[in-house]
């Protein structure tokens, strides 16, 4: 994989982050009987800050993005995308390392939601994530650093 380019959102980058969200999520929703394409780009939409999001390219190329959120007490790991024509290729496993080291120093846990039967909760389990409670849709995650 070439060099990696973290960038700021921008408020002008909303409506191609949800178009990623979309593309991202749609295989696992359709899984759940719930892909709806409004309310998967609302969803993302309605919550969206600029500052708190990453961008990810390889060039001019967007890969992917993520939002981290400082909530004081923890850190709150939300919309962890990979293009889909980027996964598989050990990309959000070197975000996540990433996002991980940024917390232990801060000595923070993360903490996440992942729907439900999607493929990213082995993901997460995979990075030392604990399940912490389960929802109707969605399981809550949380990782913590090492003393």
């Amino acid at each position: 994989m070439t060099s990696l380019r973290f960038d700021v959102a921008k408020e002008t980058d909303a409506k191609r982050l949800a178009t990623l969200r979309v593309k991202a999520m749609q295989p696992s929703l359709e899984a759940v009987g719930r892909f709806n394409q409004e309310r998967a780009r609302r969803r993302f939409l309605d919550t969206f800050v600029p500052a708190d999001t990453t961008l990810v390219f390889s060039g001019k190329q967007l890969l992917g993005f993520f939002e981290l959120r400082d909530r004081g007490d923890h850190l709150y790991l939300d919309h962890f995308y990979i293009a889909p024509e980027q996964q598989g290729r050990g990309l959000g496993s070197m975000i996540l390392q990433w996002v991980l080291r940024d917390a232990a120093e801060r000595d923070l846990p993360v903490r996440l939601m992942a729907l439900k039967d999607s493929p990213a909760n082995k993901f997460y389990r995979l990075h030392g994530f604990e399940v912490v409670a389960q929802e109707e849709f969605d399981t809550l995650y949380q990782w913590v650093p090492a003393k």
